[in-house]
């Protein structure tokens, strides 16, 4: 997979309403099931769009992102106070183990999708703790996201979560996109 970075300096471009086409705010919500009280994690949290969607449901929300010109740009627009900028890579998150109730991704998963990085999003969320995403579909035509080269098919996704050991709960699969929800078990 190529799992390379959206180019900060066109940070911009993640900011249209037209990213909801993809995965709304309620869906995104309703798969994380929050309860008001979690910390949860933004892996891939670029400009913070979905950020302060979240943000708004959950008790704390870290925004980890790779790109410290990401943080800044969501510094610029303005960070919610239960919302802190963390700069890292999915594969070495600066977390004790299960200090998380959920995770999610959007848009972000081929960007970092590795054995590491999902056994160490493993490690920190809680048992009983919840990974969203939604990706671009390595089964899909490419007329738009990155190149199909560089995506996830969902029997792909299906095998990378067994292995790190988490357990799928649902994956739709779409035209050109999946959404997943996976557990840690344990609860």
């Amino acid at each position: 997979m190529g799992h390379h970075t959206f180019d900060a300096a066109k940070a911009d471009r993640l900011e249209g309403p037209e990213r909801y086409r993809r995965v709304s705010a309620e869906e995104l919500l309703g798969a994380l099931s929050l309860d008001g009280t979690e910390t949860v994690i933004d892996v891939g949290s670029g400009t913070g769009f979905y950020t302060d969607d979240v943000a708004v449901a959950a008790g704390r929300v870290l925004a980890v992102d790779v790109q410290p010109a990401m943080h800044a740009f969501y510094s610029e627009k303005g960070i919610p106070d239960n919302v802190s900028p963390v700069t890292a890579v999915a594969d070495a998150l600066p977390l004790t183990d299960g200090s998380v109730e959920a995770a999610f991704s959007t848009m972000t998963y081929h960007e970092f999708a590795t054995a590491g990085a999902l056994a160490e999003l493993a490690r920190v969320l809680a048992p009983g703790g919840r990974l969203v995403a939604a990706d671009w579909s390595g089964d899909g035509a490419g007329d738009a996201g990155p190149p199909v080269a560089e995506r996830y098919t969902p029997a792909e996704v299906r095998d990378q979560l067994s292995e790190a050991g988490l357990t799928l709960e649902r994956l739709e699969e779409r035209p050109e996109t999946f959404l997943f929800v996976a557990t840690v078990p344990g609860v």
